[in-house]
């Protein structure tokens, strides 16, 4: 880490819609990161469940906490990524107090976390992104940026009690939430992603390649669309016989085939290669439903030095 560079740290976990998640793995694909250090806080956690494998239980896995570290587009500043795999049951504030002092020992200048905002949009209408911040100092740096200040309400889980103990710390942060439509709410939603990260390198000052994401926005408006026509119809003709279609589901497969293994098997040997591709990866396997089957070995490509 360059130390006239003022590093930015955005702290991300698991929540409605993966929101959050999906904007922090595809800022370390398309920054090119490299694992920098891992939260140990094993009193923290326990063991929810055990996996069982061809008859055979694995032995229990905690949820790992990790920093990631690349560069921005413009090469100026240090981009650090913290991926949560889960939130802590008890002594979350505590748990946060160590990232931030990671952060601190860092020089890490100021703190984003990543949200989702349920309202009662239309799915196809663009997204807004709304911002809590730390000070009035922080909420002025972002005045006339097209972000939509949220005046009161509440922020659940880390993604608001870390920004809590910033302000504590004396800590520049800022919340930025994607809004999402109710309907969404158990399914993943890439256009608030999308737009999150739109503002994010708005506010950085520099251009973050978003093509994959706006690919999946357009397709997904693509199969809604033809959702919404096909209820209308159904409307039209006075009923459906059938239920409907629920958008974003799929029935899992039992297990990967051949094909698809391949397919997988060829997507980490690009990603090795070139990290940009590992966002690709991960779309893969989360329509295949196996992302938790690879995590370890997907966050292993990280490990190496930054492209």
């Amino acid at each position: 880490m360059s130390e006239e560079s003022k590093p930015w740290l955005v702290a991300v976990w698991p929540g409605m819609g993966q929101v959050a998640v999906s904007a922090g793995y595809y800022l370390m694909s398309k920054l090119g990161m490299r694992a920098l250090a891992e939260v140990a806080a094993r009193e923290l956690f326990d063991v929810e469940q055990i996996e069982v494998k061809a008859g055979l239980i694995r032995p229990g896995k905690l949820p790992r906490n990790q920093f990631f570290i690349g560069k921005d587009p413009t090469g100026q500043r240090d981009i650090i990524v913290f991926i949560g795999e889960s939130q802590p049951p008890l002594g979350k504030y505590s748990f946060c107090q160590k990232i931030l002092d990671f952060a601190r020992n860092s020089g890490v200048e100021r703190v984003f976390t990543f949200a989702a905002m349920v309202t009662n949009m239309h799915p196809q209408r663009q997204p807004r992104v709304f911002a809590a911040a730390t000070s009035e100092e922080v909420l002025a740096s972002i005045a006339g940026q097209g972000i939509v200040v949220l005046e009161e309400g509440q922020i659940s889980g880390l993604n608001g009690i870390l920004l809590g103990a910033a302000v504590e710390a004396e800590l520049h942060g800022l919340c930025l939430l994607g809004e999402m439509p109710h309907m969404f709410g158990g399914h993943p939603f890439p256009a608030a992603p999308l737009a999150i990260l739109r503002k994010f390198s708005q506010l950085g000052g520099f251009e973050l390649d978003l093509s994959e994401l706006e690919a999946e926005v357009e397709t997904m408006n693509e199969r809604l669309g033809e959702l919404l026509a096909n209820a209308e119809q159904s409307l039209r003709n006075g009923g459906a016989e059938e239920e409907p279609e629920e958008f974003g589901t799929a029935s899992p497969e039992p297990k990967l085939s051949a094909s698809q293994q391949r397919q997988i098997e060829e997507l980490f040997r690009q990603s090795q290669a070139d990290k940009s591709k590992a966002y690709e990866l991960k779309q893969l396997l989360d329509r295949l439903g196996a992302f938790s089957d690879y995590e370890d070995r997907f966050l292993d490509l990280f490990r190496g030095e930054s492209s």
